[in-house]
């Protein structure tokens, strides 16, 4: 059985280490455990593992965050994933920090990455991954908040969600989406 995971954020040096990228450092957290190396591809940074003999085809989008889609469609495509074996890894604003809730559906709710998915899978029928990342702006502040790096007093507690965020994408592909909805998505 074969998964796409995408962990939406976007590239460049200035990007490392942002709110909006918590989606790369899930997905590269993800191939550390298992081993894989990102290379290069079309329209995405793209790496092979193999658990329990499922292959998970984890990519990092290329085309910046409003562009998202066009990467994960193509690579659903390329490895003719089911779109109920991709699972979209972004922040949300919605959510406290510390927070991480696993749906199977839902409205983009703003957020750019997941417009774009909506439009060119022509569906909004897509599990996701939203991994909070809290309100804490002044108003009018928040694309600063969202492209900034998170704090010192932050930091323990977004390494604590990563390594959670993992264990549900592990779930996910051995149990079920229901099943990893009720077990991670009651905690805190």
């Amino acid at each position: 059985m074969k998964f796409l995971i995408a962990g939406l954020g976007n590239i460049g040096a200035e990007y490392d280490a942002t709110r909006h990228n918590i989606g790369f450092d899930v997905a590269d957290a993800f191939v550390i455990k298992y081993g894989g190396n990102f290379e290069l591809g079309r329209h995405a940074y793209i790496a092979t593992c193999k658990w329990k003999g499922k292959t998970f085809v984890v990519i990092k989008p290329t085309t910046y965050m409003n562009l998202s889609g066009k990467a994960v469609k193509y690579w659903l495509d390329k490895e003719k994933i089911a779109i109920e074996n991709s699972l979209v890894v972004m922040d949300e604003l919605a959510l406290p920090l510390g927070t991480v809730r696993l749906r199977g559906s839902g409205s983009p709710g703003g957020h750019n990455g997941l417009k774009s998915m909506d439009q060119l899978l022509q569906t909004d029928q897509y599990p996701r991954l939203r991994f909070g990342i809290g309100s804490n702006f002044p108003k009018g502040h928040q694309v600063d908040y969202v492209l900034g790096r998170w704090t010192s007093d932050e930091l323990p507690l977004v390494k604590e969600n990563i390594l959670k965020s993992v264990a549900i994408i592990e779930s996910f592909a051995t149990q079920g989406i229901a099943q990893t909805m009720t077990q991670f998505n009651k905690q805190a």
